[in-house]
């Protein structure tokens, strides 16, 4: 049974996560330890809300450092939702308080550009070539809640970067992979059997 920390840096929102996890044969424990998540064999960033917020919730955790020492060590993590988009360098997203993301991928988070705002609901995808996560669900759709994305550019600043895209008025960055890192936009939490087989491929790599 692979051991899987879902870092609780007050996202909310994550006991789906957990739930699904569980489901698919993890063993899961919600915390911000920094020995749990050391030892644990995968890292799960969940992400809700506001860019900035999650940001400064992650930094005041000890978040960027936690995840940084995994990924000297090849040791998986998986961002989800706002959980990606902190992965980048920043956000256009409004706030009061602008924090800069974690720099660990190249490029800033932007307003999708679309008639309809927010993206609610499911969308196909259109996977990057090799993806491990998405292995026998290419077909599938996933569910989507969101007002901004990394923008399909992201691919031509990451070099060595899976980016799988959707399309929601303009295409988007709907995962990354690249190496110990992983990341999707959308909530295979809340994708039902397609999300529980994406997680169970990164389940796999650990």
């Amino acid at each position: 049974m692979k051991k899987v920390v879902v870092l609780d840096y007050g996202s909310g929102n994550i006991h789906s996560a957990v739930r699904m996890l569980e489901r698919i044969g993890a063993d899961v424990e919600l915390t911000a330890d920094p020995t749990s998540v050391a030892r644990a064999d995968g890292l799960f960033v969940p992400g809700v809300g506001n860019f900035h917020a999650c940001a400064a919730g992650l930094v005041a955790a000890g978040g960027r450092e936690l995840i940084a020492e995994r990924l000297t060590r090849q040791a998986p993590v998986l961002g989800i939702c706002v959980g990606m988009q902190v992965m980048f360098d920043g956000s256009s997203e409004p706030s009061p308080s602008p924090v800069d993301g974690l720099g660990l991928w190249h490029g800033r988070v932007e307003r999708l550009d679309a008639p309809v705002v927010p993206h609610m609901g499911w969308s196909q995808l259109e996977p990057a070539p090799g993806s491990r996560l998405f292995a026998g669900v290419e077909d599938e759709r996933f569910y989507f809640v969101h007002s901004f994305a990394a923008p399909a550019t992201v691919a031509d600043l990451n070099s060595g970067a899976r980016v799988t895209l959707a399309t929601h008025g303009a295409p988007f960055a709907a995962a990354m992979e690249q190496g110990a890192l992983s990341a999707t936009q959308f909530h295979p939490e809340k994708s039902g059997d397609a999300g529980a087989a994406l997680l169970t491929n990164w389940l796999d790599t650990l």
